[in-house]
């Protein structure tokens, strides 16, 4: 609803812009035809330019490996907008009944339209249909059609007339008086559509005068008629009426000199506060961050890994180039759904399933507050296999993790807990799939975990890794034959791999540059299935 209010907003301000330049500016000049094709150009600017924005990207590049807690439950919560909703909807049923009064006003105009024209003899003449009535009406035309009463004036009297018509008919000035007519029917709240109405009608019969007073032989006979045409009080609506008010100053306009041409200059005196409006309202700036990308430094199988950033700012239009990105890329199907936002257009819910041959990985965020950062991670391998799933970026206090990991077999399914990895499989079941665990969190810990579960189609047997218990079990036909620690970190001292029963105190901490540790898909990425455990690096000051 806010979309819309801004829209009229934007679409009232053009309009007055154009409608200022008209009067204050163009009013007064004899250039009626250009008059004519400027007034309807700002009714079609204020239409359309407010709907047409540019999208100016900023690229940052961030590689974050921070971790943040997604919430595992799936909470209902809904929002408090009962003001803003029942004001929103009184507002939209007071434009309804406006609109509607107005488009029945429209509809009874061409019923009383077509009762008058219904059943008339029509003469013929060239591209011109004239019709004569007997009903005390002014003249008027209505496309091809030209209306009047020959009875009530005299021949020079009603050729000053026809010619007026004629120039209507001739021009379409029908179209102006129908499109300006939708226009104040559309936005007939606005008052500056009635004053543009007015301001086009206006323009159209100072065309018409000054177009019959060239073809007839007697200028002040065409006027006189102007003013015996006046007491012609009856009018037929969304026509080229002969009859119009401010008769004084179509005769002003009648007998003006011709504006001199460097007054044209008047015209381009909207360029400026346009081109003002577009670089104020119409361009959005949209920060991206780029395709985090890690290559591999020593690992033989992995050769790169993409993680795909979504935060609480992401838009639909990202959320759907991101889909299109990892079909054309990688093949992987990306399903969005359950998609909430708050009043600041953050996400507060949704639900992510990522697709990769048989993996199949899901996130699913809701609640009242804005929603965690959280990243679809690629990797691809070596020998041109691609691994997919749901990369998390959990806080700083967690004891209790929860893996898990979801396949298309409808016959498997597996729950990875805090200290125990509970495996319910069969047979036979081809999956190959990572899933971020999601976590509930009391202490202090920093990991991001990943699960792997593999396949082994020759001894029927399937191996599960979760990375944050460095745990591995291996299971045959639904039945646990092996499970044992992994062992420790690997360690790196000075870019050399350590053997496993190597002290890190044998260093001595004076000896120490610098010490990190790399956890998770990060450890992974960088070292591959080495980097499982964990990886610390040292730097020494030699």
């Amino acid at each position: 609803m806010e979309a819309v209010f801004i829209y009229i907003a934007k679409s009232s301000s053009l309009m007055l812009v154009f409608y200022c330049a008209y009067y204050f500016l163009l009013r007064k000049e004899t250039f009626f035809n250009s008059n004519r094709w400027f007034l309807l150009s700002g009714l079609i600017v204020s239409a359309v330019l407010p709907l047409l924005t540019y999208t100016k990207v900023i690229w940052t590049d961030t590689v974050s490996y921070v971790d943040a807690n997604i919430p595992t439950t799936i909470i209902s919560s809904p929002q408090n907008e009962s003001a803003e909703f029942n004001w929103n909807y009184i507002i939209l049923g007071l434009y309804g009944l406006g609109l509607l009064i107005f488009i029945i006003k429209l509809a009874i105009d061409f019923y009383s339209l077509n009762s008058i024209i219904r059943g008339k003899k029509i003469k013929q003449q060239a591209d011109f249909k004239f019709i004569d009535i007997n009903e005390n009406i002014a003249p008027f035309s209505y496309f091809e059609y030209i209306v009047y009463n020959s009875s009530l004036y005299t021949p020079s009297e009603l050729e000053s007339i026809i010619e007026h018509e004629k120039v209507h008919s001739d021009q379409n000035h029908t179209l102006d008086v129908l499109i300006s007519r939708i226009f104040s029917i559309i936005f007939w709240f606005n008052p500056i559509v009635w004053l543009y109405k007015k301001a086009i009608t206006q323009n159209l019969e100072f065309i018409a005068d000054s177009e019959a007073s060239k073809k007839l032989s007697d200028k002040k006979a065409y006027q006189y008629t102007l003013l015996k045409i006046t007491t012609h009080e009856s009018c037929v609506a969304i026509t080229n009426h002969f009859y119009q008010s401010l008769i004084k100053k179509r005769i002003v306009m009648l007998n003006k000199n011709q504006s001199k041409k460097r007054n044209s200059w008047k015209y381009y005196t909207v360029i400026p506060a346009l081109t003002a409006f577009v670089l104020l309202f119409q361009i959005e700036v949209v920060a991206k961050e780029r395709q985090q990308k890690v290559e591999t430094a020593v690992s033989n199988e992995i050769k790169s890994m993409n993680v795909f950033t979504i935060t609480k700012k992401t838009t639909d239009s990202e959320l759907q180039d991101l889909k299109k990105n990892l079909k054309s890329n990688y093949n992987i199907d990306l399903e969005v759904s359950d998609i909430k936002r708050n009043s600041e257009n953050y996400l507060t819910a949704i639900k992510v399933d990522v697709v990769n041959g048989k993996q199949k990985s899901q996130s699913i965020q809701s609640g009242d507050q804005a929603i965690k950062d959280f990243g679809i991670a690629v990797i691809v391998n070596k020998d041109g296999t691609i691994k997919a799933g749901i990369k998390t970026f959990e806080e700083k206090t967690a004891v209790s993790k929860k893996a898990t990991a979801n396949n298309n077999a409808s016959k498997t399914s597996k729950t990875a807990t805090s200290n125990n990895l509970t495996t319910n499989t069969e047979s036979n079941v081809n999956t190959n799939s990572i899933t971020s665990t999601k976590t509930d969190s009391n202490t202090n810990t920093n990991t991001s975990t990943i699960v792997i579960i593999d396949n082994d189609n020759k001894t029927n047997t399937k191996v599960i890794t979760t990375t944050d218990e460095n745990t591995s079990i291996a299971v045959s036909n639904g039945v646990k034959i092996n499970a044992k620690k992994t062992g420790f970190p690997l360690v790196i001292v000075d870019g050399k791999e350590m053997p496993a029963d190597f002290d890190i105190e044998s260093l001595g901490v004076n000896n120490v540059q610098s010490m990190k540790v790399h956890k998770g898909v990060e450890a992974i990425s960088l070292f591959g299935d080495k980097g499982a455990n964990g990886v610390v690096e040292i730097k020494t000051r030699k």
